[in-house]
Formats: C-alpha cells, sequence, structure tokens
C-alpha cells in the first residue's frame, strides 16, 4: 500500500508498521524531508495491520508521542489480498482509549486460552511430575497415600497430645482430629503449588531458552500438580471422617464449589513467584517463612475461638481462613457453605488471579535475557 508522508513545521515524516492486535512494531519506513508518496510493504501473513503515520523530530521523537494527531490506517491482509478497514485521523490517546475494550478483553482470555490451547501439553507435563516425584523410591506411588496421612498424624499427635490442643472440654482427640485435617486439606495444595512457584522457570529454563515454549503454563503444571495432592489427601481424610460420623457428609458437593476460588487465588499466586524468582532469587527462602507464616497465621492447627476478638476480626479477612472455614462447614458443623464468605472468596480469588497473571505477562519477556 501507498501512503502520503507531510513534513511540517520543519520536522521530517515517516510511517511505522504495527500488529493490530498485538501493538508489536514490525517495521519503519524511512523519514523524509519532502513530501512524498512512500510505499509500505505489508506482511504476507494473513492478520490486520497498522500503519502510523506522523511527523518526526530527530531529536524529540515521534510528534503523535508528544500529543500531536496522526494519521492511523488499518489493512486487513488475507491470502495476498490488501483492503483498508479504517483510514482516520486521530491521537495517540483517542487510539488508546478505542483499543481498551479489545486489551482489556483479549488479556482476561488470554490465560483461559493459553491453558485450553496447551491442554495436551500441560496434562503431560501433571503426570510426568507426579510420577517423577516417587520414582526409584521402595514406596513409589504408595508414598502419594502415605505421605498426607503421616503428616495429618504427625500434626494432630503434636497439637492434640503434646500441646493439648482442644475445641472444647466435652470433645474428645477424634474431633479435634477432624477439625484440624478439615483445615489441613485446602491447605495441602496451597502449600505444595507456592512452595515450588519460584523455582518453576529456573528448573526449566532450558525449555524457556532454547524452545518456542508456552511459559505461562508452568505456573498452571504446579497448581495441578498440587491438586493431585489434595485429591489424595482428600482420600486419606475421607477415611477419618467415616470413622468419627460413620459416613460421609452431605455438604461434600460443595467441594468443587469451594475449589474455583482455591485453584483461582493458588495460580494466581503462583504465576507472580514464578515471575519474580527469575530476578529475585532470594524469593524462594522468603517463600519459605511466608507459608510458614501463613500457617500458623490461619487457625488450622487450634481452635478459632481461642483467638482474641481483635485478632480474629483481621485474620478473618485473610483468603486462607476463609478458606479454611469453608471446609469446616463442611466437614465439621456438616451445614452448606457460607454464600457470603464464598463470594468474597471468589472475588479475591478472582483479583490475584488476574494481578498474578499481569505480573508474569509484563516480565515474562526479558526471561531468556535473565536466565
Amino acid at each position: 500500500m501507498r501512503v502520503s508522508l507531510q513534513p511540517s513545521n520543519g520536522e521530517a515524516a515517516g510511517w511505522q508498521l504495527l500488529d493490530a492486535r498485538t501493538g508489536a512494531l514490525i517495521r519503519e519506513g524511512e523519514w523524509v524531508r519532502e513530501a512524498v508518496e512512500s510505499d509500505v510493504e505489508l506482511p504476507r501473513e494473513n492478520g490486520l495491520y497498522r500503519v502510523l503515520v506522523s511527523t518526526v523530530d530527530p531529536l524529540r521523537g515521534w510528534a503523535y508521542e508528544r500529543g500531536e494527531s496522526l494519521r492511523v490506517v488499518d489493512v486487513a491482509v488475507e491470502d495476498g489480498v490488501e483492503r483498508v478497514a479504517r483510514d482516520r485521523m486521530t491521537s495517540l490517546r483517542a487510539l488508546r482509549l478505542e483499543g481498551l475494550p479489545g486489551r482489556v478483553g483479549g488479556f482476561l482470555l488470554e490465560p483461559w486460552r493459553a491453558a485450553w490451547e496447551n491442554r495436551a501439553l500441560i496434562a503431560t507435563m501433571v503426570r510426568r511430575d507426579v510420577e517423577s516425584r516417587y520414582r526409584g523410591s521402595l514406596g513409589d506411588r504408595f508414598w502419594s497415600i502415605a505421605q498426607p496421612l503421616l503428616l495429618m498424624t504427625t500434626y494432630w499427635f503434636v497439637f492434640s497430645t503434646v500441646l493439648q490442643s482442644r475445641l472444647n472440654d466435652e470433645q474428645g482427640s477424634k474431633w479435634f482430629l477432624l477439625y484440624f485435617v478439615s483445615g489441613m486439606l485446602p491447605w495441602f495444595a496451597f502449600n505444595d503449588s507456592v512452595s515450588r512457584a519460584p523455582y518453576v522457570i529456573l528448573e526449566h529454563k532450558n525449555l524457556v531458552k532454547k524452545l518456542v515454549f508456552p511459559v505461562e503454563v508452568l505456573p498452571i503444571n504446579i497448581v495441578l500438580s498440587g491438586l493431585v495432592a489434595f485429591v489424595f489427601a482428600l482420600a486419606v481424610f475421607l477415611f477419618f471422617v467415616m470413622a468419627v460420623r460413620e459416613g460421609l457428609p452431605r455438604g461434600m458437593i460443595y467441594i468443587p464449589a469451594l475449589l474455583i476460588p482455591q485453584v483461582l487465588l493458588t495460580a494466581g499466586i503462583c504465576w507472580a513467584w514464578a515471575a519474580l524468582g527469575v530476578y529475585v532469587r532470594d524469593l524462594g527462602q522468603v517463600n519459605g517463612f511466608f507459608l510458614t507464616l501463613v500457617f500458623f497465621l490461619t487457625p488450622i492447627c487450634y481452635p478459632m475461638d481461642s483467638l482474641s476478638p481483635h485478632m480474629l476480626a483481621i485474620l478473618q479477612k485473610a483468603p486462607m481462613y476463609k478458606l479454611v472455614a469453608q471446609y469446616r462447614y463442611v466437614f465439621v458443623t456438616l451445614e452448606r457453605p457460607d454464600l457470603t464468605i464464598w463470594l468474597h472468596s471468589m472475588v479475591i480469588g478472582i483479583v490475584a488471579f488476574y494481578a498474578g497473571y499481569g505480573v508474569f505477562r509484563k516480565l515474562r519477556g526479558s526471561f531468556v535475557d535473565v536466565l
């Protein structure tokens, strides 16, 4: 296609060719001091391209970046045929506002699209990740059941027998076990995923550096691996529930609903930690302290009513507190999860999900340079 270049106010004129979908610069034309008709060679690949025509100063840069008007031509290329979709005079600010709904919509759909398009790869990586944990050990996959069982038993013994934690004087240790392990359930998956997040990009740096690889699936991989650990822990816990209650609670049907905010929160933190872990190598050490702090600030291993009203009012705002409380509605008090708390957890989960992905999206372009 051809565009008219009109220098003015002592400045040269030029054009830039961008990918209209991503805004990435493809090429830039020669700056001219006289009015000419310039040829813009468009890519052969099908797509929508954008040509920006503006005056430019060698010292101050493009005039449109300083708030002056520019010409914008959107050209569609389909099977080698070029078609001008839109041609107008506008400003950079108006152009950004014009594309805002599309960018916001694209950002909201991007993580889900990436997960769906790479679902086969994610399934393979999760399977290999779970199998590699116990490969070569004598117990092999038996450890996937034994590990949460031993961990639950150890914590229960320490807090119920050694530290003598109780719900009240009328309830014995078996009820404390039910109370304690129902709080541990969401913690298993959260801790398993978040503890690995700062290292996940570093562990797969060969893939990130040498291949065209969708790096955003790496945090998804550890989140889903954590869910596998959750499933094994749930299977072990159900034996405790049946022993204490002589049956399974009907509220189990709400577990999938409880998993939604839990997975969103975990994925958001994992995306942020994975990206930041590339640049701040000490994050892995700080993360261990962070998880320990969250564990002991969440009433998992001690009764909620043992907290002072002031402390309880603060901790009730924490996402993990809400998740733990919801699981105890199902397994301890045999009630439906509180809808208000669930909606609050969903809002927190969604905000964390997109905030974490936004951090990852912003930083992933420099991973190769840092690694």
